[in-house]
């Protein structure tokens, strides 16, 4: 009986779909455009979180250590650090490698190379460059470290300095800029979701407005709301299911033709590149999408017309 049901439902929503013509060209029309921009914000809400992720790791804190310092109070400190549930990471560089790193930025100025050579031994420090999982979380993380846990063995703090004090203001606009970038995204993403949602619903109440003779022959004969109402929201169902389709389709050349200019002004974020590897999420999304609004604006437009 319930296969029956499904089967008649079924069959009657893709008669519907087939026999309204022009109407179900405009319904898929609409929730194309509809499914469009709900695809289109999902690629630059990919992109933001890109770009934020890139400025948030370019960020850090560094600790400079006592010339003083040895390996081993440095690594544990640096052990103690990566237990800390705000630090994402946490990375040495010896002297050594400081001083390697120093030539090699200023291979081509000479006058800086020879000021060094002329200081003789190393001048540079061992350094821990400390990542947070938040912006918002070094200032917990500085704290931490001028609590005196990094000393010696003489109990003296092998810290010299902490740059937080320089980097402090770059790292509370960056919390404010990521804090603001996500508020207007999500009120964004609300504003075209309701308005996509109120078109579809109008485009969907039009097409059922067209079969309103149908509707009341049907009651006429005393055909339940329910056997009037499930094959119109199939067809609303139907509707989503083939605009998605046609928007993946689309996403296709058009991602490819945009992924160039992305990677290029947005510091390597590829559209095409995220539209393949992300095509399984993509295609559950805009169907998903397409059959709830479909399925819902079909639902909610033909109970005027069970109600009169």
């Amino acid at each position: 009986m319930i296969w029956t049901n499904i089967r008649r439902v079924s069959t009657a929503g893709a008669k519907n779909f087939a026999r309204s013509g022009s109407v179900s060209f405009a319904t898929v029309l609409i929730m194309t455009v509809t499914l469009g921009i709900i695809g289109a914000l999902i690629f630059l809400s990919a992109l933001l979180n890109y770009t934020l992720t890139g400025i948030r790791n370019k960020v850090d804190v560094s600790v400079y250590f006592v010339t003083t310092a040895t390996t081993e109070n440095i690594t544990s400190l640096q052990h103690r650090l990566e237990q800390l549930p705000q630090v994402s990471e946490v990375t040495y560089t010896s002297r050594e490698k400081a001083l390697t790193e120093f030539r090699a930025r200023h291979a081509n100025d000479q006058l800086t190379l020879q000021a060094l050579d002329e200081l003789g031994g190393n001048p540079l420090d061992a350094s821990l460059a400390i990542k947070a999982k938040d912006p918002s979380q070094y200032e917990s993380i500085v704290d931490f470290l001028n609590t005196g846990p990094a000393l010696s063995s003489s109990g003296t703090s092998i810290i010299d300095r902490i740059n937080y004090a320089q980097n402090k203001s770059v790292i509370n606009r960056l919390s404010l800029a990521i804090t603001a970038t996500q508020k207007v995204g999500i009120a964004v993403v609300l504003i075209f979701a309701l308005a996509s949602i109120i078109i579809a619903f109008a485009t969907v109440r039009l097409a059922i407005y067209t079969s309103r003779d149908e509707i009341a022959v049907m009651r006429l004969v005393g055909a339940s709301n329910a056997y009037i109402r499930w094959p119109f929201v199939m067809t609303g169902v139907l509707s989503g299911i083939v605009s998605a389709i046609i928007v993946l389709v689309l996403f296709l050349p058009v991602t490819w033709y945009v992924g160039h200019v992305t990677t290029l002004w947005f510091g390597g974020f590829d559209f095409f590149a995220y539209y393949r590897s992300h095509i399984w999420a993509l295609s559950g999304a805009l169907l998903g999408s397409g059959i709830v609004l479909g399925g819902v604006a079909s639902f909610l437009a033909i109970r005027r017309y069970l109600t009169t």
